[in-house]
């Protein structure tokens, strides 16, 4: 049995946009899932000192189906002042590593309600404009086969792929 892996991504949404557009993905698919609230640690800079905070967070796992143990976290911090990055952290069970989850990430980017690793000049003003994330997001995207060019998105994405995930013995 291959072991679950976690993948953290920079998103331009929300939370709760991010949580709603996977509980969609498995209403659709017809996987059961459960909803949890709770809350994480992060650091907050301050001046020039990190200060520990606690923000809520959002998690749906699946608990059936062909997506068993599929699950994603949101949540948001503050890096400085003002304004958030919303940070989601998905767990994907061993059988769906590689093309499966590729296929996902894409079906979850088109039902964004905007691109997911591209952000205005006035939001990236407003938390830092010479963070590393605003090219790093759009880098760990592309790793996973999305086209992040100026023309990639909106991607429209079938779901359920068919035949997904493959039928195979898993490792």
């Amino acid at each position: 049995m291959a072991r679950p892996r976690s993948v953290t991504l920079e998103v331009n949404t929300t939370p709760t946009q991010a949580i709603r557009a996977f509980r969609h993905l498995i209403q659709e698919a017809g996987w059961e899932w459960e909803r949890e609230e709770g809350s994480r640690i992060v650091d907050r800079m301050m001046v020039i000192m990190p200060i520990a905070k606690a923000t809520r967070t959002f998690r749906i796992a699946t608990v059936s189906g062909l997506g068993q143990g599929l699950t994603l976290t949101a949540w948001e911090e503050v890096p400085g002042s003002s304004g958030g990055i919303t940070k989601i952290e998905w767990v994907v069970p061993g059988h769906l590593t590689g093309q499966p989850f590729r296929e996902l990430l894409q079906a979850w980017c088109s039902r964004q309600p905007q691109c997911p690793w591209r952000w205005s000049f006035g939001q990236r003003s407003m938390i830092g404009f010479l963070l590393p994330v605003w090219r790093r997001s759009r880098r760990e995207f592309k790793k996973f086969g999305l086209d992040t060019g100026k023309s990639g998105w909106p991607n429209e994405a079938q779901w359920p792929p068919v035949g997904w995930p493959d039928a195979r013995e898993e490792e």
